[in-house]
């Protein structure tokens, strides 16, 4: 805990089994009190390796739900756990869990209700080896959703959050897309709530066995992204309402 504050880490894994035990090592159990781990219907040992560790709360999908479906269920879980700050990691290693207790902090002081830790600020994302159509992609996107948000942050597209229990209770993330949109139709949530979004410069590692998407569903990645920007716009210009808020 922090400041009485119960932590919750959940990890959304799919095909993780080379990597979750790295990324358990490293997440700072002075401070956390659960971690829950959501297989989404891995090829692999992702399930024997959570149980080798010791992780209390693993749940299993009997079929693929989707990056966004994953969370869905992390989410649920993490509340339904009474979590007060729920921490959201990948459990690929690309993040690293020792800024955990530096974003939490943050949540737990009252300072900010979300903590994003941004691949972008410094030289985090080409240092530990983004690819360079990756990087340019990113930063044309986030510009653009930076306009039609209106909004700066430095990226939108990192998969490493922390989240007050408040504010996930008070956006409607279930309504939100199964697939990898779901990150972004969630920051749009925060931001019509009112709610802010703090940053911390992260660094990152690209290797064979982190998580990644092609180049061809990056493209329909993209598309999505824009189209969940333009609508925050319009439902702002009450010239549409979005289901999702």
């Amino acid at each position: 805990m922090l400041n009485q504050k119960k932590i919750v880490v959940v990890l959304p894994a799919y095909n993780a089994a080379l990597t979750l035990e790295k990324t358990f090592r490293e997440i700072p159990f002075d401070i956390v009190d659960e971690v829950v781990l959501v297989d989404d219907c891995s090829k692999d040992d992702t399930i024997a390796v959570g149980k080798q560790l010791g992780i209390k709360h693993i749940i299993s999908h009997d079929k693929n739900k989707g990056y966004g479906g994953n969370q869905k269920s992390c989410y649920n879980k993490a509340l339904e756990l009474g979590g007060d700050i729920v921490v959201m990691l990948h459990p690929d290693y690309q993040y690293t869990p020792m800024l955990i207790t530096a974003m939490c902090s943050i949540i737990a002081n009252g300072v900010y209700p979300v903590v994003f830790g941004s691949r972008i600020l410094g030289k985090g994302a080409l240092k530990g080896g983004m690819p360079m159509y990756k990087y340019i992609f990113n930063r044309c996107l986030t510009l653009a959703q930076n306009i039609l948000i209106g909004q700066k942050l430095s990226e939108y597209h990192t998969g490493y959050r922390t989240f007050s229990a408040e504010v996930l209770r008070n956006i409607n993330y279930m309504a939100n897309n199964d697939d990898f949109v779901f990150d972004n139709e969630m920051v749009s949530q925060i931001f019509m709530k009112g709610y802010e979004i703090a940053e911390i410069t992260c660094p990152t590692k690209y290797f064979d066995e982190a998580s990644s998407i092609n180049f061809k569903r990056s493209a329909i990645y993209g598309m999505g992204v824009l189209r969940v920007s333009l609508q925050h716009r319009l439902h702002m210009w009450g010239l549409m309402k979005g289901k999702i808020y």
